[in-house]
């Protein structure tokens, strides 16, 4: 049995808060409240790689101390551009 958008939806906001490293739930978790919602299959997919990932890996490359996957880079640089205003980084 596949599971519903709805579940598939609160299953990776759910991991997306609940990470282990704080600064992570923050990052992820921020994304996906305000992101989740609109995203077609293809990003939630995107999403779900990049929440496979440790989250240690995930820091570095959203804040720019390391290259991201070839194919994680895409997603890497959405969620880092989303959190930039933020942190007061830009626009």
């Amino acid at each position: 049995m596949s599971e519903t958008r709805e579940i598939r939806l609160k299953r990776l906001r759910l991991r997306a808060w609940h990470r282990g490293i704080k600064e992570m739930d923050l990052i992820l978790g921020g994304w996906a409240d305000r992101n989740l919602g609109d995203a077609d299959d293809a990003t939630l997919d995107a999403f779900e790689g990049v929440m496979a990932e440790s989250d240690h890996d995930l820091y570095q490359w959203v804040s720019g101390q390391a290259e991201a996957p070839s194919e994680l880079a895409e997603m890497i640089e959405r969620i880092g551009a989303d959190m930039r205003p933020t942190l007061g980084r830009g626009a």
